[in-house]
């Protein structure tokens, strides 16, 4: 395997397997979470972390993962989100970062990085009618090819609304969605 990549950042996982096979590819710290059992005193490290040099949440992509997110979200807005997909994380029927390739996991960091470095470039936010527009909302196939503009985009699928406020939140505008679409469409 290459190199590992190194991150500055505090990452925030769900449990002990996720730091273990997460260390296998990426030289940083981790706070766990244990879950939803998210202690005060957890809190209190991500928060320090948060405020120092910044985080980024790397919770499983399923139904829990997705809430665990959504909880730490809330509480630390400007967090770096990395995911990795279902199909990245499965095995053996299970899904979880536990799961995943080494090779997965230096991508969906390099995806959040990216995604990180272009929303500081970018201004404007894209709104319900964009989604319209371009088949991503309000019709037939319209989750289908969220998730696969989801997937090209490493930010997480979501429904219609979620995933406005995803790209909205990564700072991604029409220029780069249209590209995105583009690059999806000719797969």
């Amino acid at each position: 395997m290459a190199e590992k990549l190194r991150i500055d950042r505090a990452v925030i996982v769900e449990g002990r397997d996720d730091t273990t096979n997460l260390k296998r590819a990426v030289d940083c710290y981790t706070i766990e979470t244990h879950g939803f059992g998210i202690t005060g005193e957890t809190y209190m490290e991500i928060g320090k972390a948060y405020e120092q040099k910044g985080i980024m949440i790397f919770t499983d992509p399923d139904h829990s993962g997705e809430e665990i997110r959504r909880k730490l979200t809330e509480r630390f807005p400007e967090a770096i989100q990395v995911y990795l997909t279902r199909d990245e994380a499965l095995k053996d029927g299970d899904i979880g970062v536990e799961n995943a390739a080494p090779e997965a996991i230096i991508r969906a960091f390099e995806r959040a990085l990216a995604l990180e470095k272009q929303a500081s470039s970018q201004l404007g936010e894209l709104t319900e009618q964009d989604l319209f527009e371009r088949g991503l909302a309000g019709a037939p196939g319209s989750g289908k090819l969220r998730e696969k503009l989801a997937r090209d985009l490493g930010i997480g699928y979501g429904n219609s609304k979620n995933f406005l406020l995803k790209l909205n939140a990564f700072g991604i505008g029409k220029e780069e969605l249209d590209g995105a679409l583009l690059r999806i469409s000719e797969e």
